[in-house]
């Protein structure tokens, strides 16, 4: 699984709305030859039609929220997920109640170039979370390095 995440694709954002958030990382990864120019557009345009934030308090009210973004296999190079620390809490729309508002505070962005391949990813993404100790998990939701970020990432995903 570390295959899927890369140490020079762990961001930490000081943005303050989703769209500042989503414009500042596809930059980042339009640069490195990942996403295609529509990218953004189409990313922006998905979230609005199928939001991504999904409320961790379930599995511990002490854990942040977190958001899946991801748009459609066209706009990507490369098949990664792209962990993003929000240094300030951010509105999105709850995955699974998409009237809800949820404070979110880490993305776990998919890029995806085979569009079979989209709902393993997401698997991941919550086996990852579930699969670990409830306070190393908060203790690594509060990282703010990118290197410690990927470190914990590549022990543990």
């Amino acid at each position: 699984m570390t295959s899927l995440i890369h140490e020079d694709t762990v961001f930490v954002s000081d943005k303050v709305n989703q769209e500042e958030i989503f414009k500042e990382i596809a930059s980042k990864l339009l640069d490195k030859d990942l996403v295609t120019e529509d990218y953004i557009d189409h990313l922006i345009e998905r979230e609005e039609n199928y939001p991504t934030a999904l409320p961790l308090s379930p599995i511990n009210p002490l854990l942040p929220n977190i958001a899946i973004p991801h748009t459609e296999s066209e706009f990507v190079k490369d098949t990664r997920i792209v962990p993003v620390k929000l240094k300030h809490p951010v509105m999105f729309k709850n995955m699974i109640l998409p009237d809800e508002d949820v404070d979110v505070s880490f993305l776990f962005m998919i890029l995806n170039n085979d569009e079979k391949e989209q709902a393993g990813l997401l698997q991941n993404v919550m086996d990852f979370i579930n699969r670990q100790d409830s306070n190393e998990l908060i203790d690594f939701f509060n990282l703010n390095d990118p290197q410690k970020i990927y470190d914990f990432l590549k022990q543990q995903f």
